[in-house]
């Protein structure tokens, strides 16, 4: 059984040679298949977590919604960052992963988006991500975080396995627009204790 937020995108993987499904900004999504998960990061953070017995794994990929400088929208944001990283951990421990064998790999916090009010996202999502997880007494057994360059993150949820490649040289805005899209989005949106996030 599947779980995804919205809709994603499923396509077959010719290099790898299985089927996978693109993450997008904003969306989660848990397989125990043997699907490869994909995700492009710029200033966005993803937590790709499993449970290393089952082979029941999933991935979120998010942004915290503050301007650094709002101690309110940084309350918001803070809040708005646990739901998603609690939406995928809530679904892993529903379909059969125990709290104790989770392990979490993390990408992503780039300093690559141009948009007003984000010249220390990536970073502030890198530690919120880091803290989180440390708080959720979840290891992190690797990581690629912070930096100049999007990151192109290629997961298998069934062996853990994660490839991770810099992207150096970009034909084209997809990624920057997309982000500065989601970032817009964010700022708009009110986080309060119980919320539905795009309803």
């Amino acid at each position: 059984m599947d779980s995804k937020q919205q809709l994603s995108n499923m396509y077959y993987d010719p290099y790898f040679e299985i089927d996978a499904v693109k993450i997008l900004p904003g969306e989660f999504y848990v397989t125990q298949q043997n699907l490869l998960l994909v995700t492009v990061l710029g200033s966005c953070v993803a937590a790709c977590i499993r449970d290393k017995s089952l082979g029941l794994g999933g991935i979120s990929h998010f942004m915290l919604p503050f301007e650094p400088n709002d101690q309110a929208l940084i309350d918001s944001s803070i809040r708005y960052g646990s739901h998603a990283l609690e939406v995928l951990i809530n679904e892993l421990l529903k379909q059969g992963a125990s709290r104790e064998n989770l392990e979490a790999k993390v990408f992503g916090g780039g300093n690559v988006l141009a948009a007003e009010g984000s010249c220390v996202i990536g970073e502030r999502n890198a530690e919120f991500l880091l803290s989180y997880l440390e708080a959720e007494k979840i290891t992190v057994a690797s990581q690629s975080l912070l930096g100049i360059y999007p990151q192109k993150v290629y997961f298998f949820p069934s062996s853990g396995r994660v490839l991770v490649k810099k992207l150096k040289r970009l034909n084209n805005t997809t990624i920057f627009d997309r982000e500065a899209l989601y970032f817009q989005r964010l700022l708009n949106i009110q986080v309060a204790g119980n919320i539905e996030l795009f309803g």
